[in-house]
């Protein structure tokens, strides 16, 4: 039997086509949020008619939300807001601020997930992967731009996001004295600040884990350029020592990312699992993106490297860290749920117990059930329509995920799902891909002196 013929300098072409549907596609998005947003400034109450109906909050959930954190609730629809409730901006403002926010980090766990998706196969010297590794790699391009997004939007918008940026909840004996985030200040402002103004501490950190997550690729994808450039082991062993260093580093910082940018909206609220449980999200939703992009591909007839086996590896780490999501997910709700502590409970009261309650159940069909079901047997993993159909389910349940992480802490019961949050989200999509795609469309798919690429080429499961 003859060995099989492969195109090691095979490429992507982004043709003007693709630019100009995404360009569309962008364009769309951003009418639907305009939409939304005379939608929600025309109506009387601040609430957007003829959008989805996630509104129906009666005054007994209030009253219960008010008993379980009487600090931030009231017991009333038609009373006002109580401190930490508003921040003063309009309704859609605010919506929109928060859509934005939303998408950012979802997007963000994307692009940072392709790096580690990078960094772990190298530090776990798999060949597997060696055949499409460029497509993890062009996600990461997207990063320096999520840094820049995240810093404007915490300018223009953090009062309205993080209820703790507001300075008089520190003041001792003022009207607005809050005992429980004023003991977490240091944690935002500075360890040794007694008088907090500008979050110094936080904005450091969202610059810095940008700034060295976008580093550590950059080297990463210095050196597998190089590897196909010159050959040899060098590169590969210098890009393993990389992706050691950057895993730990990762491990650490993605972590207190998940504290500083979604759990501390709920700022009253902790868990110590949830540094695992937005790693979770973010890693489940970036390789179904992966294995999106890797069907794609092959549709165009392309990445000729990669075969059934290499589809079905891909379905697998789907399925498996959908029931790894699951797991996290379960663990911290049991928990809270045998205590029935009220501070601790109230986080999911807000979302089972309001108007958020049918995307909460929503959240678990998506990133667990359909996968679970459509991915249970051999044959569903290796086929590119199954592949297609369960991969898109996966991103947009986890974008629902990020949805009831962000919105309900934020927006309480002002928030809903409308065209701004689809034309935001589409905005997204847009820009996403056409970084994505630009990039990959610069160097040749096949790394053709990966030392393992032979592996991949032979790899039968």
């Amino acid at each position: 039997m003859s060995e099989k013929q492969y195109n090691f300098d095979e490429k992507y072409i982004f043709s003007p086509a693709a630019r100009k549907r995404l360009a569309v596609v962008g364009f769309i998005g951003i009418i639907l949020t305009i939409i939304g947003i005379i939608l929600i400034m025309n109506s009387g109450s601040g609430h957007a008619t003829g959008e989805s109906a996630l509104r129906n909050t009666n005054a007994d959930t209030s009253a219960l939300l008010a008993s379980a954190d009487p600090g931030t609730y009231t017991t009333g629809m038609n009373e006002e807001p109580a401190e930490g409730e508003s921040h003063g901006s309009p309704i859609w403002l605010k919506r929109l601020y928060v859509s934005l926010w939303q998408n950012n980090i979802f997007f963000t766990g994307l692009a940072v997930i392709g790096v580690f998706f990078v960094a772990i196969q190298y530090a776990a010297q798999a060949g597997w992967s060696a055949g499409f590794k460029r497509v993890p790699e062009a996600m990461g391009y997207w990063l320096p731009i999520a840094g820049i997004i995240a810093v404007v939007l915490f300018f223009f918008a953090g009062q309205d996001i993080f209820h703790w940026t507001h300075t008089d909840l520190y003041v001792a004996g003022g009207t607005h004295f809050d005992p429980i985030i004023n003991a977490k200040k240091g944690f935002f402002f500075w360890p040794a600040d007694d008088h907090p103004g500008f979050p110094v501490f936080w904005f450091a950190r969202l610059v810095i884990f940008f700034s060295a997550w976008y580093w550590f690729f950059i080297q990463l994808r210095k050196w597998s350029l190089r590897e196909d450039m010159e050959g040899g082991s060098q590169p590969y062993f210098k890009m393993r020592s990389l992706s050691a260093i950057f895993l730990v580093f990762f491990a650490v910082t993605s972590s207190i990312a998940a504290w500083d940018w979604v759990m501390s909206i709920d700022t009253h609220w902790f868990s110590t699992m949830f540094g695992w449980y937005v790693f979770a999200s973010w890693w489940v939703a970036g390789l179904a993106f992966i294995t999106l992009l890797v069907v794609f591909l092959k549709d165009k007839g392309l990445l000729s490297v990669v075969n059934a086996n290499h589809l079905h590896d891909l379905g697998k780490f789907v399925f498996g860290f959908s029931i790894f999501w699951m797991y996290i997910w379960f663990s911290q709700f049991l928990l809270i749920y045998y205590a029935n502590i009220p501070e601790e409970s109230i986080y999911f009261i807000e979302r089972i117990s309001t108007h958020y309650k049918p995307v909460y159940y929503l959240n678990l069909i998506l990133n667990f059930v359909f996968p679970f079901l459509l991915f249970m047997t051999r044959e569903s993993k290796r086929h590119r329509i199954f592949l297609k159909i369960v991969t898109i389910i996966v991103l947009v349940g986890h974008w629902f995920d990020y949805y009831l992480m962000i919105t309900p802490g934020t927006m309480q019961f002002d928030g809903g799902f409308g065209f701004i949050e689809i034309g935001v989200t589409m905005i997204f999509i847009a820009m996403f891909l056409y970084v994505v795609l630009t990039n990959l469309a610069k160097v040749p798919l096949i790394a053709k002196n990966h030392p393992m690429l032979e592996e991949s080429l032979h790899h039968d499961i």
